[in-house]
């Protein structure tokens, strides 16, 4: 974290200027159009969660508890340079947490809209997606061109692809790597600098996990049992719900949530205005918050199909109640659709359920045998 902070304080002091953003619906492309780096601050940290509750109820959200005490402590070096925090209307709790950051903390919050459906709905987001870009433009002293735009589009959509690419490879069997090395190669895209080096760095990535299947190197045994999670982001330091159905001898082979693939399946059009094509892309996250959610149900086909899972684990924070709501939802589908067995964990980021939740696990891997 040292070296990070260091690098942050030479970018601040070379001019640049640092977005902090919680959540998949900020819109990266008009943060890199400024001319700015952007860095995700949502929290997996429990020695942060005291400090949260200091200020927040003990029976929020973990995340929000995490994320604002690595905030309030400025333990947290992304939210101490960044000029501006973009937050978003997701959740009560998230509102409530940026009022209260507000009184530290430069924060513009986008308000998203309850659905994804309608005309009224994507008209309301396109203009908070112009605000967006109004305020940044204002903040930053610069002007986000079409050409900036686009440029950031490509970028990020060449981002997009690579991991596609690379989740390609868990689609084999035997799983080439594990869930937890997909899971740090997501969560590392989180804190970079440099986009094009990020870029490279997958498509080494790439390249190395090719020679591991050509040589029939694998992290799991053919045959191993295979698990898609679902849910609630998840990130390193909250993830022992990973860690256990891996060390429960079965492959997490895809994670669609917004800390996994979720923000990589859809592509920003790169034949329609820049700023039109932006907000599309965005408003089209199957989150939860969004009701109703349909999107979220038909993506798991094409996943259920190429992944060809045992099982699906859907994550839920205690406190988490679009997500907790959804999850009913979401099993009645999947048991309909495509008879999918189906294991629904609520926990949070202690570790005091650890061994619950593994007997649990175990359990399930013994119903996928049926």
């Amino acid at each position: 974290m040292s070296d990070i902070s260091i690098k942050l304080q030479q970018a601040k002091a070379a001019g640049k200027k640092i977005v902090g953003m919680y959540c998949a619906y900020g819109p990266t492309e008009l943060v890199l159009a400024a001319g700015a780096i952007a860095f995700s601050l949502c929290s997996t940290k429990e020695d942060a969660i005291a400090e949260g509750e200091k200020t927040l109820p003990r029976n929020f959200c973990p995340m929000i508890k995490s994320s604002y005490g690595m905030a309030v402590t400025d333990k947290c070096p992304f939210f101490l340079y960044s000029d501006l925090v973009l937050g978003e209307t997701t959740c009560d709790g998230k509102k409530k947490m940026f009022e209260l950051m507000s009184q530290f903390k430069r924060v513009h919050v986008m308000r998203l809209p309850s659905s994804y459906q309608d005309e009224n709905a994507r008209q309301y987001w396109f203009d908070e997606v112009k605000k967006l870009k109004h305020i940044l433009e204002q903040e930053f002293k610069v002007e986000i061109t079409d050409a900036k735009l686009t440029e950031a589009i490509k970028l990020l959509n060449n981002e997009r692809r690579l991991m596609q690419r690379l989740s390609e490879f868990m689609k084999l069997d035997p799983v080439p790597i594990s869930g937890q090395d997909m899971l740090r190669l997501h969560w590392g895209r989180n804190f970079i600098l440099d986009r094009t080096e990020f870029a490279s760095q997958i498509e080494e990535m790439i390249e190395l996990i090719q020679d591991r299947v050509d040589t029939g190197e694998a992290a799991f045994p053919k045959g191993a049992k295979r698990i898609v999670v679902t849910g609630v982001p998840t990130g390193i330091g909250a993830d022992k719900v990973i860690q256990i159905i891996e060390e429960c001898d079965a492959a997490v082979v895809y994670m669609e949530s917004c800390t996994g693939m979720k923000t990589y399946v859809q592509l920003v059009d790169e034949n329609k205005p820049p700023l039109e094509a932006i907000a599309e892309k965005y408003l089209m996250t199957p989150c939860s918050c969004m009701s109703p959610n349909p999107i979220r149900l038909e993506r798991f086909g094409p996943i259920i199909e190429e992944y060809r899972p045992d099982g699906v684990v859907d994550i839920i924070w205690q406190g988490c109640h679009t997500y907790n709501v959804e999850s009913r939802v979401l099993k009645d589908y999947l048991r309909d659709t495509y008879n999918i067995p189906f294991l629904r964990i609520e926990t949070d980021y202690s570790q005091g359920d650890r061994e619950q939740i593994r007997t649990r696990v175990q359990a399930f891997m013994e119903m996928t045998k049926e």
